[in-house]
């Protein structure tokens, strides 16, 4: 007899994925801090540089820190970090706190990419894994696409 999916289960880290497609948001960012702090482009440039150089500083870091916390408390911390990154520009809005915003929110994606591929391995067989990791992408291209 099949085993049913628990939607209980799945549907909380599918939409993780939705998180994970919010870092999209950088390049609209990127055009209104621009534009706000008046930067030059070669400064502008770098902000989403910056935001993707974290997944090189700290993807095998966070696979080893993830092998200490578990996968669940993982993308926890990951999705924490993101919702600072976007809440603090709401608090204070200045280039620093910005730089900060632009960090957290490349800290929060790394981690969360490198955590939510094998937490969907805790909650689908492996039979449905390539459908529901396909799921996953579809609903973070729906996140990019919104932004």
């Amino acid at each position: 007899m099949k085993e049913k999916i628990s939607l209980q289960k799945v549907l909380p880290v599918i939409s993780c994925f939705f998180v994970m497609g919010i870092v999209d948001l950088v390049g609209i960012s990127t055009n209104y801090v621009k534009q706000d702090f008046g930067l030059k482009d070669s400064i502008a440039n770098l902000l989403p540089l910056s935001l993707f150089l974290w997944f090189a500083i700290l993807a095998v870091p966070t696979s080893m820190i993830m092998n200490r916390l578990g996968r669940k408390r993982t993308v926890i911390i990951s999705m924490i970090l993101t919702l600072w990154a976007m809440i603090v520009p709401m608090v204070v809005y200045n280039f620093p706190v910005m730089l900060l915003a632009f960090a957290l929110l490349g800290i929060g994606n790394t981690i969360i990419q490198v955590s939510l591929n094998p937490l969907l391995t805790n909650v689908v067989r492996s039979e449905r894994l390539t459908s529901s990791l396909t799921m996953g992408q579809f609903i973070k291209a729906i996140a990019a696409f919104l932004g």
